[in-house]
């Protein structure tokens, strides 16, 4: 597989707290950015892959746990932002 560079932005992306504490938890445990997770999480989604291993799965749902994120993909659409922008 190649390596290919890729410009890269910052941006300010508003999260769900307990989601981002599993994704920030979870990038460490795969020795990787934040960026990087996100990013392989999102080409992984784009091609209708998953993009963790049985373990890494077993890793998340422990972490799950840890942060008290007990939201699932059901509830995508209907979450709201604390300041009453939502969607």
């Amino acid at each position: 597989m190649a390596d290919y560079e890729t410009e890269r932005t910052q941006t300010g992306v508003r999260i769900s707290t307990p989601v981002l504490k599993v994704l920030r938890a979870l990038a460490d445990y795969r020795n990787m950015s934040l960026g990087e997770l996100v990013e392989g999480v999102m080409l992984h989604a784009f091609d209708n892959k998953t993009p963790f291993s049985k373990e890494t799965l077993r890793v998340a749902a422990q972490l799950r746990e840890v942060y008290g994120l007990d939201l699932t993909s059901a509830d995508a659409h209907a979450l709201k932002d604390d300041k009453g922008r939502g969607r």
